[in-house]
């Protein structure tokens, strides 16, 4: 028991000292109180117990209650006067005003029996949050790191967090120091105490940043998978002091942290904050992130990530080199693919089947072939052996960048490894060797598939049967598309319209009309596809084989367009197949097709070189059923002028100006020199000579025709027909000599330039009525006063004005070379008579 020296006058002194003796013991921290009273000096009862130069006996509360008189009345009594209880001894002014900084009493310490073990001064009370250490009578003992942390956890334990934890710690007997908050950290299991313990003492001025701290809260917080905590401490340890708060430890174990909970944007977010603070990142966290981000389908952010990496001098682990060489190769970075696998063996890393299979596809797919089989063949050497995937990429890459030979000696090496070709690789190997015209192989891995029991795709049936198709064997051809269509499988349209060509071009018509009738069966659009065959007749000029094919398709319903059918009238026309051409053009014309001017005038051509009478009345009904105006025109011109009711020139020139000569230039050109062919033949000189005049007023042949002053007048007739050229000559040697007569111009010379053709049929021309005109090589040409005089001649003048003398020995006789033309000795108007006996030439 403890005895004090002084007697109270009040009570009795064995109840004082056991009373001091109690609350010497009990002394409850800050925030509690005896008997109701908050004005007991705080945790001055802690320090007592804890820190007593001697053993505190009877640990026990209820014990020593129990054995001290009157010590449970007093201990439970709640109207206790505060001045019952003795004051301690401290700095601070008491009562009194005196500062003492001893007690005023002796205390003495008895033993159970009353014996006094030890009587001498108390132990002096401290300023909380300003002393470190405790008195023992005169000495000053520091407070033990043990105790105050021991203080420290009870404090965190007991209020967890808020305002009255932060109180509490501010009213610490002890100053705490890093030590102390290092220590309590690693004590307390709970991170929001934990937490809340290191944001008080950063707030504190003797906190110094440590490492250890944050490590130990990541750790908690990391524990308790609180990562959006993690993140928030994060932000503050970058913060505090320009990032400097923490050390590179800290920096990488947060990053290891998310990116191991899979957290892709807080981890990048925190790695590229600690690259920019100047955080050295460490092999593991690099290694960390790249398995993270390839594992999460972002190989980019992988690589820019090695990329720093790789900067930095880090080198991957074994498990990171198995993920980026893979997905490096595949994401077509092959150089640096093959320079992590090479570093990879240059480590003694032993690379996996993986890397090799990765490196052996992507090198393949990427033309490389020397490198993807040099791979191939270091597998061995590491105890691995190729897969069927191995050899089926292998073999996919070899055929398709054309080395067949390649693929077929894999091919064996993987029948030989005991591996079974799958449908895929059955279907390249077929297609393949199909499409480079190797059919043999191509038929042969057909039929090993067909063993193996492979269904062939209509793909692969369509691959073979087409290339049968293109190399003309129709047998196998056809032998194909039965076994396709007995399978189930239904041709494509592509398929369908090869085996229609090569069935067209062996004119194979009943054949061709069967497939025809199936694809529509099937329900294919089947008018292009007949049409195609049609023109494949029309073009081998087999006309009898392509009316016969339209023929079919008008009886199956099936119709064609009208570019085939004049293509077909056009064929028909050239055999002369006249009667079945005049219902394709009547076809033509009632399905609203317009027949232009050149399709007329090429009928008119066929009319001028006709030679039977028959064939000429058929070919009149053909232009009647053309329903063209040109035709209208040619009727009116070989009528009367009481029926036109106007002169033949009047009746050309109104025909002339409603031409398009915008659009149809060309063909009124070329409708003229048919035209004035017909004209001669048909002895229409006047006629002629009038769609001439008109002709070159419209300016359809606008260079034929110069006059180059007094030096020299021409005309070119070189791009003229026979017809056309005579009638040309004959009307401008007549406009030249009216206007060397009337007007007395005289050129020096007169040139007529009309090239090897019609050389020799305008010279004989002009030589019946003895003309000055010299042949050359292309021109026939006179001087002015020659020809002058040449003009003044009766006979010349008769000659220009009437008629071109046709006789059968001058005129005709060339007109039937050089068409060709018919005879005119069959047609039912003969030639006019000549001019003059042939004496008088």
């Amino acid at each position: 028991m403890i005895r004090c020296s002084r007697k109270s006058p009040v009570l009795n002194p064995n109840l004082i000292r056991s009373c001091s003796s109690i609350r010497a013991f009990f002394a409850p921290a800050h925030g509690d109180s005896l008997a109701g009273s908050n004005s007991a000096t705080p945790a001055c009862g802690f320090h007592e117990a804890i820190r007593s130069p001697l053993p505190i006996l009877g640990s026990r509360k209820e014990w020593i209650l129990q054995s001290i008189p009157g010590a449970k009345t007093l201990y439970s009594s709640q109207k206790l006067s505060r001045s019952f209880f003795r004051n301690y001894c401290s700095a601070e002014n008491r009562g009194n005003g005196v500062s003492s900084s001893e007690w005023t009493e002796e205390i003495d310490y008895l033993d159970e029996s009353g014996g006094v073990i030890f009587s001498g001064k108390g132990v002096r009370s401290v300023e909380p949050g300003l002393d470190d250490h405790v008195m023992i009578g005169d000495i000053k003992k520091p407070l033990h790191n043990i105790s105050a942390v021991a203080k420290i956890v009870e404090v965190v334990k007991r209020w967890k967090w808020g305002p009255e934890l932060e109180n509490q710690m501010d009213n610490l007997q002890f100053v705490p120091s890093m030590t102390h908050i290092v220590q309590a950290l690693k004590v307390i299991s709970e991170s929001d105490a934990s937490l809340s313990l290191f944001r008080w003492a950063k707030r504190q001025t003797w906190f110094v940043p440590n490492d250890e701290c944050y490590l130990m809260l990541f750790d908690g917080l990391n524990k308790n998978r609180d990562f959006d905590g993690i993140q928030l401490l994060f932000d503050e340890m970058v913060s505090s002091k320009g990032g400097s708060g923490g050390s590179s430890m800290a920096y990488n174990r947060v990053i290891q942290y998310l990116a191991k909970a899979e957290k892709l944007e807080p981890s990048f977010c925190c790695f590229k904050k600690a690259r920019d603070t100047g955080c050295q990142i460490d092999a593991p966290t690099y290694n960390t992130l790249i398995t993270l981000f390839l594992n999460k389908g972002l190989p980019y952010k992988a690589f820019e990530i090695y990329e720093s990496m790789e900067a930095a001098g880090s080198s991957l682990e074994r498990s990171s080199y198995e993920l980026m060489i893979p997905n490096l190769a595949k994401s077509g970075r092959l150089d640096a693919a093959m320079k992590l696998f090479q570093e990879m063996k240059l480590r003694s890393l032993r690379p996996s089947y993986n890397v090799f299979a990765s490196l052996v596809d992507s090198m393949g797919k990427a033309g490389r072939l020397d490198t993807s089989m040099k791979i191939y063949m270091e597998l061995p050497g590491y105890g691995l052996k190729p897969s069927a995937t191995m050899f089926v990429s292998l073999i996919e890459s070899f055929v398709k960048a054309g080395k067949l030979e390649y693929g077929i000696r894999l091919w064996d090496e993987m029948k030989k490894a005991g591996f079974r070709p799958n449908f895929g690789l059955y279907t390249l190997m077929v297609e393949s060797h199909a499409k480079s015209g190797k059919l043999d192989i191509a038929m042969s891995a057909f039929t090993d598939m067909e063993r193996a029991g492979f269904l062939p795709t209509p793909s692969t049936y369509s691959c073979l049967l087409e290339m049968h198709a293109a190399s003309g064997n129709v047998d196998s051809a056809m032998k194909l598309y039965n076994s396709m269509t007995n399978a189930g499988l239904k041709p494509g349209l592509s398929t369908c319209t090869a085996l229609l060509t090569l069935l067209a071009n062996k004119k194979l018509v009943d054949v061709a009309a069967k497939i025809l009738l199936e694809m529509k069966s099937m329900g294919f659009s089947v008018d292009v596809s007949a049409s195609d065959v049609l023109m494949v007749y029309i073009k081998d000029g087999s006309v009898d084989l392509a009316l016969r094919w339209l023929q079919f398709m008008g009886s199956s319903g099936i119709r064609t367009n009208n570019f085939i059918i004049r293509q077909l009238f056009e064929s028909c026309m050239k055999k002369g197949l006249y009667e079945s051409a005049k219902p394709l053009l009547e076809t033509y014309v009632n399905s609203a097709a317009k027949v232009d001017l050149i399709l007329y005038t090429s009928i008119l051509a066929y009319l001028v070189r006709c030679q039977e009478e028959q064939h000429e009345r058929q070919l009149m009904s053909i232009l009647g059923a053309t329903r063209h105006r040109a035709h209208d025109f040619m009727c009116g011109l070989f009528t009367g002028p009481e029926q036109r009711k106007q002169p033949v020139l009047s009746f050309v020139r109104e025909f002339f100006q409603a031409i398009d000569y915008e659009l149809e230039e060309g063909a009124a050109r070329y409708f003229v020199n048919v035209l004035l062919n017909y004209l001669v033949l048909m002895g229409q000189i006047n006629r002629a000579r009038c769609v001439w005049k008109v002709a070159y007023e419209n300016k359809l042949f606008p260079k034929a025709i110069v006059f180059d002053q007094h030096i020299a007048w021409s005309l070119d007739v070189r791009n003229l027909s026979v017809g056309a050229a005579l009638i040309a000559v004959v009307h401008t040697l007549h406009r030249f000599r009216k206007r060397m007569l009337y007007y007395g111009v005289i050129p020096r010379r007169i040139k007529l330039v009309t090239g090897p053709t019609l050389k020799i049929v305008v010279a004989q021309m002009l030589s019946s009525v003895e003309s000055p005109f010299e042949v050359s090589k292309v021109v026939l040409r006179a001087p002015g006063d020659s020809v002058m005089q040449w003009f003044k001649k009766p006979i010349v003048q008769q000659f220009l004005l009437n008629e071109i003398p046709s006789r059968a020995d001058i005129l005709m006789h060339k007109l039937n070379i050089l068409f060709p033309s018919s005879a005119p000795e069959i047609r039912s108007l003969s030639p006019p008579k000549p001019l003059m006996s042939s004496r008088s030439f």
